[in-house]
């Protein structure tokens, strides 16, 4: 399968030299030789001549918000709606909420403020490519959420703190999810201790770093995304 990868954003730099790039962290998570794969750089107007380009596209991370008024945000809204049902779609925190805004859904800067650390969330729904797991825990680090699910998706994950944690799509095949399977914990930490003081106070970041340390499900979640890619 060739599986292109929409870059919508970039760790900080020191951080990159230890842990690579998002698209890098994703290739490390479904494999680097699973898939031949290709990186568009969507937060620089990059994408393939046609969806049909490749068999899927996964939407990563950034920094953000999808209702911000970059032109290169509604240029990815506009190429997630012209894939549709033309390529299989996966989208992870902004990517989740793009796919979401993309299709009708509604995404806000929650007042709940920053979800950073190690987070539960409860599967409400086994999709086929899942394996009948009851809960995932993965790490966090977003302030936006999707508050209201798009026409044609089901809430598949949820947590009191993030009720639409994860989406799968009924009416072409797309699935998104809000937490990071992608993040080694070590980097999710760095990039705690990156923002620590300036994004969030100590206090939080220090809570959302004892989080950290028990054993996480980015392993089964990545499992789920290849049996979805593969599906």
């Amino acid at each position: 399968m060739k599986i292109g990868i929409l870059k919508t954003g970039r760790p900080p730099r020191p951080t990159i030299a230890r842990f690579g790039t998002y698209p890098d962290m994703f290739m490390n998570l479904l494999g680097p030789d699973a898939y031949d794969w290709v990186t568009y750089a969507a937060d620089e107007g990059e994408y393939p001549a046609a969806p049909e380009a490749c068999d899927a596209y996964i939407v990563t991370g950034s920094a953000a918000g999808v209702y911000d008024d970059d032109p290169w945000i509604g240029q990815l809204m506009d190429f997630l709606r012209a894939a549709k049902g033309r390529a299989k779609l996966v989208g992870v925190c902004f990517g989740h909420q793009a796919m979401a805004q993309a299709f009708g859904g509604e995404v806000v800067k929650s007042p709940k403020g920053w979800g950073i650390g190690e987070h539960a969330y409860d599967v409400v729904s086994n999709e086929p490519w899942m394996d009948g797991a009851p809960a995932i825990r993965l790490p966090a680090s977003h302030q936006d959420q999707v508050v209201a699910a798009p026409p044609g998706a089901e809430v598949v994950a949820r947590s009191a703190f993030t009720p639409f944690a994860g989406l799968a799509w009924r009416d072409q095949p797309a699935i998104s999810i809000q937490p990071h399977p992608e993040f080694d914990p070590a980097y999710a930490a760095a990039l705690i201790e990156a923002r620590r003081g300036k994004v969030y106070p100590d206090a939080q970041a220090d809570a959302a770093l004892a989080s950290f340390g028990r054993l996480d499900d980015r392993a089964r979640v990545g499992g789920w995304i290849g049996a979805f890619l593969r599906g």
